[in-house]
């Protein structure tokens, strides 16, 4: 075999298997994991504007619509649901906030205080001193209730109602950026708060 003819069978290989990484790499991106940034407020303190994190996107896909328990209280990422595309709203837009209810809980906002299924929340600092009243409702099937930590400026489900489980793209796991905040996203501790 002439040196050529092994150089060019060389290239070849190394474009099959630069091909193969790359369609690896984008059926992760599109699949599996996502990055994101964090556009606005309505997640604060927990995360700030400009953060950037990843999304896991495989346990929406496999989690049962009947059975949702396994996100309840965790950050997930969606698309916006038909009541925003109706108020002017593209529907590629994505928004983030928390599960708050899932199907059959009673959600109720009352004098400054979240409560879910009749009981106060006082396990976080934001489910105190909300500056607005609402429900008390039931989360109906298939569906979630999501609020913003930061309560009092978000736009969720106090405003434009209950989020359909079709709608989520995935769940908020970890932030990469600042680095000095780099890790898995959790509930903020509210020492560092005071």
């Amino acid at each position: 075999m002439s040196a050529s003819k092994e150089k060019r069978n060389a290239i070849i290989k190394d474009l099959k298997n630069l091909l193969i990484w790359i369609s690896i790499a984008l059926i992760i991106r599109w699949q599996v994991i996502e990055p994101r940034w964090i556009p606005s407020g309505s997640m604060l303190p927990t995360l700030q504007i400009q953060d950037k994190i990843l999304i896991e996107k495989v346990t929406p896909k496999i989690t049962s619509k009947t059975n949702l328990s396994k996100l309840k209280n965790e950050i997930v990422v969606f698309n916006v649901p038909e009541q925003l595309i109706n108020a002017g709203y593209k529907s590629d837009t994505a928004l983030i906030k928390r599960v708050v209810g899932i199907p059959g809980d009673k959600v109720e906002v009352r004098e400054g205080n979240l409560y879910l299924n009749d009981i106060a929340q006082d396990n976080y600092f934001f489910d105190k001193n909300i500056n607005y009243s609402i429900g008390p409702f039931i989360v109906p099937e298939e569906s979630l209730w999501v609020m913003g930590d930061n309560r009092n400026n978000s736009m969720d489900s106090h405003i434009w109602g209950f989020l359909p489980y079709d709608k989520i793209i995935g769940k908020a796991i970890f932030r990469y950026w600042p680095f000095n905040k780099m890790g898995p996203i959790r509930f903020p501790v509210l020492n560092n708060l005071d």
